[in-house]
């Protein structure tokens, strides 16, 4: 659409700092923001077990296309960026794609190793297509074929160690200008956060910026380590493209 607004259009996979780069740019005073557009269709439809689904259900929109045609041509009141958290498992082949085309499209990612080791502890039988990486290596096929340009791919090590360069090289990509306000927020919730923020966000809402990287530990072990394994070659794809500060 061309209104002058920049939407962007994150996908990333679960536990992968999605929210505090939510922050980062709710934080801005140009930009507009939403968290998981697509939630509450996504659970509508495949009836998975989350924790606050019914609730999650209720307060959301669970038509699609309702929801796809606020985030390509919806009012943005007065902001220049549109900021649209989404996560990767919510994109079901049923809603087609041709919509993503008219979004800035950019993709976050973790190791597979320790995004797994976060997610069991609130969805203890992950697959393959909860990680988000089938459906972020679709956008990025997708946005490379029709376009001819590679979407800009972040990982989330590099942006807790180099906050300030990533972002820098993200805006860039983008075709928006960088702004320091990227980098601190005040803590708390807000009032853009998902109903599902009191499962998920307690950690976030502590925060004022962007924590220092540590690796996390404990082990993968049956089921998990396999899949592990079937992540390792949609994130090492996504991974050889990533912005590098």
């Amino acid at each position: 659409m061309n209104d002058g607004v920049v939407r962007i259009a994150m996908w990333s996979g679960p536990r992968n700092i999605s929210t505090a780069l939510l922050r980062a740019w709710e934080n801005r005073a140009d930009t507009l923001v939403c968290d998981e557009p697509l939630y509450a269709h996504y659970l509508s439809v495949t009836a998975r077990e989350h924790p606050g689904s019914d609730e999650v259900i209720a307060a959301g929109d669970t038509d699609w296309t309702r929801v796809v045609g606020r985030l390509v041509e919806g009012p943005t009141g007065g902001k220049t960026v549109f900021y649209q958290k989404h996560m990767g498992h919510h994109l079901l082949p049923h809603m087609g794609r041709d919509w993503l085309l008219r979004l800035e499209n950019a993709l976050l990612i973790r190791d597979p190793r320790e995004m797994l080791l976060s997610l069991v502890r609130n969805l203890p039988d992950p697959r393959i297509e909860d990680t988000g990486l089938p459906q972020q290596v679709e956008v990025l096929d997708l946005v490379r074929r029709e376009t001819g340009k590679t979407p800009p791919v972040l990982d989330a090590r590099d942006v807790l160690e180099h906050p300030r360069r990533t972002l820098e090289l993200l805006c860039d990509a983008l075709g928006v200008e960088f702004s320091e306000r990227m980098l601190s927020w005040p803590a708390g919730p807000r009032p853009t956060d998902g109903v599902w923020a009191k499962h998920w966000y307690r950690e976030v809402e502590r925060s004022t910026g962007f924590a220092p990287w540590k690796p996390r530990t404990g082990e993968l072990t049956g089921e998990v380590a396999r899949l592990y394994e079937e992540c390792l070659p949609y994130y090492r794809k996504l991974a050889e493209r990533r912005l590098r500060a």
